[in-house]
């Protein structure tokens, strides 16, 4: 296994069908029991350090890595020393004379955990850098869409994907976009040309400008957040059109075929890029499972990266 995984291209196929199928042997292997933990990593230190606020992501990685028995520290830039100036660099060598085994990063500018990687001798796990890469976001993705598409076994070979919306700024898309290839899927970018970035004619996708033609022969419709945090400057003439031209409504999602899925990594702006009636789909939302999923996709990376041994032992823990 990797020592890092900064980005979704460290993953090979072999590697990423790896991480899903022990996160499969790890959610069996909790299920049923009372008290949800397994012994692996006892004894192992995993230190969360989140420069941007989180909830799902920060949430999802510490009970991931309690549920291995690894101690866990949290760290958020507000009311700690970053606050006073500290620069990441001196964080991570405070971070390492603490010896921890894992650093998981998320940060505003793309590249930080890279350099992080240069300054800690234990394994780093990208959790979002700026607008670059989330790739254990795409990991729990491809584990949700295998489990409803492919019943949990295999790649993605043959599937149909649709990333619809704020390309431009996401770290998300990026991260899918990297995997989904990997794994055999075919990808169609839609969204508006000013949320397209530069050189995304070299990316494995294929571009449209028109969801109404992309998606009806599509398996998934991966949606994403508008960020406008992100935005210096107006993109679209209004949020109201952006939702009439590129909005998942549920005259949009009658038109997909009867086993397609949608999909968002959240948060969502509601009736913006996605209805709530859509969102809230019995049948065919999976924003809930995502969450879900990446618990034990999580558990299954920092199982695999801190040497976890071969086979999932469900012996109970201490």
């Amino acid at each position: 296994m990797i020592k890092h995984l900064l980005s979704a291209a460290d993953l090979e196929r072999a590697a990423a069908i790896s991480i899903l199928d022990t996160a499969e042997q790890l959610d069996r292997a909790l299920a049923g029991r009372e008290v949800k933990k397994l012994p692996p990593l006892r004894g192992r230190t995993v230190v969360n350090l989140f420069y941007e606020d989180s909830t799902r992501t920060r949430t999802s990685f510490e009970l991931a890595a309690k549920r291995l028995s690894a101690d866990v520290v949290n760290f958020s830039a507000k009311g700690s020393s970053v606050s006073k100036g500290e620069s990441l660099k001196d964080t991570a060598l405070t971070l390492e004379a603490m010896d921890a085994d894992a650093v998981v990063v998320r940060h505003s500018y793309s590249g930080a955990a890279h350099r992080l990687s240069e300054w800690v001798r234990g394994s780093v796990i990208n959790a979002g850098d700026g607008t670059h890469e989330h790739p254990t976001q795409a990991l729990l993705d491809a584990f949700t869409m295998r489990r409803r598409l492919r019943d949990g076994v295999g790649d993605l070979a043959g599937l149909h994907v649709a990333i619809v919306g704020d390309v431009l700024h996401s770290r998300v898309a990026r991260s899918n976009v990297l995997l989904l290839a990997t794994l055999g899927a075919s990808v169609v970018l839609v969204a508006p040309p000013t949320l397209l970035p530069v050189g995304v004619e070299s990316w494995p996708v294929d571009v449209s400008y028109d969801p109404d033609a992309a998606l009806p022969g599509c398996d998934v419709v991966m949606m994403l957040r508008v960020q406008r945090e992100r935005m210096g400057a107006s993109f679209f003439p209004s949020a109201r059109e952006y939702s009439r031209r590129y909005g998942l409504d549920q005259t949009r999602m009658s038109r997909l075929p009867d086993h397609a899925i949608v999909m968002h990594p959240g948060p969502m702006n509601r009736g913006m890029e996605i209805a709530a009636e859509v969102a809230d789909d019995p049948k065919r939302s999976t924003i809930v499972e995502q969450v879900t999923n990446g618990v034990s996709v999580r558990m299954a990376v920092l199982y695999l990266m801190l040497g976890g041994a071969a086979g999932v032992d469900s012996g109970e823990s201490e």
